[in-house]
């Protein structure tokens, strides 16, 4: 595993491109916040990330750039000087090289396409490490909710064998959740999910990654991907408290363990599994990790004869 001396300053070096990807970038100033050579710190980011640091700046931002064309009117030149390309076709150049698109066709039609979606490095070998360091403990504290789901589709890229987010992405590989994350239609952002029995198909994983559209919904369905009708329904949605990201694995296993064992009929409702995936929301320390189980509504006086015996 590599040292958690080059982890930190890979990690720095991503963090100082999320806060300046709308200005210039050298080399120099990466080396600055990393702590090594110029051509160390080059060396490293590749190693850790699989791609030189300009490279991934690039497609960082030819990503961020395409979210610009899809949510907003602007010129695809105003774009492209917003994000450092020196010339609209230079630009163009380099947005069909990484989407097979023009920006003007995408501006257009905005199809889906795979988005550059970064991971923190540091989160990632955090993840890999051999053994638990000493950290302070997790807030238990969460919060509970129950949300009413419209009729709808998900849009989604299933799985063999991968059975969470990581052993998934192994096999399926990141650039899902980059493709998910383009779908102009979504109803709110992508999820990771676990699919009911009623709607796994044979040799597939029951974890899966999608994202929920209209019941409307006629755009392209991406190759590999497929489109599921699911029913209006209630969700039962949990989210922890705030936590710093490094401690993501332990709050997802906390959290899905009180969920497992959870009991919703005091308040009236009781697990419904088959009707709907249960899903989690990517997870992010500022807001707390968010996951749901879909429940139906059922009368507390028949709780209460079922209890009597």
């Amino acid at each position: 595993m590599e040292s958690w001396e080059q982890i930190n300053a890979v990690q720095r070096m991503q963090s100082y491109i999320e806060a300046h990807l709308e200005e210039p970038i050298t080399l120099h100033s990466l080396a600055e916040n990393a702590g090594y050579s110029p051509w160390h710190c080059a060396k490293i980011f590749k190693e850790l990330t699989g791609k030189a640091p300009f490279e991934y700046i690039r497609m960082y931002r030819l990503s961020k750039a395409a979210m610009e064309l899809r949510d907003r009117d602007l010129k695809v030149v105003d774009v492209a000087m917003d994000f450092v390309f020196d010339s609209h076709e230079g630009f163009t150049r380099a947005f069909r090289r990484q989407f097979g698109i023009s920006p003007n066709e995408y501006k257009k039609h905005t199809p889906p396409i795979y988005l550059f979606h970064p991971w923190s490095i540091r989160e990632y070998y955090y993840w890999l490490r051999d053994e638990q360091e000493e950290m302070p403990p997790v807030s238990k504290d969460f919060f509970v909710q129950v949300r009413n789901f419209p009729k709808r589709k998900l849009l989604l890229k299933r799985g063999v064998a991968g059975n969470d987010y990581f052993t998934y992405s192994e096999e399926v590989g990141c650039d899902v959740w980059g493709l998910l994350c383009s779908i102009k239609e979504a109803l709110y952002e992508p999820v990771g999910l676990w699919l009911p029995d009623s709607l796994c198909l044979p040799g597939t994983s029951r974890y899966a990654q999608g994202v929920e559209v209209p019941d409307d919904y006629s755009g392209v369905i991406p190759e590999g991907f497929d489109l599921m009708d699911l029913p209006e329904c209630k969700m039962m949605m949990f989210q922890t408290a705030p936590y710093d990201d490094l401690h993501f694995e332990e709050v997802i296993m906390n959290l899905s363990e009180v969920i497992d064992n959870y009991d919703p009929t005091p308040f009236g409702y009781e697990w419904d599994d088959e009707i709907a995936p249960r899903f989690q929301l990517d997870p992010q320390g500022w807001r707390g990790y968010i996951e749901a189980r879909p429940v139906k509504e059922v009368l507390l006086v028949d709780i209460y004869y079922e209890n009597q015996g």
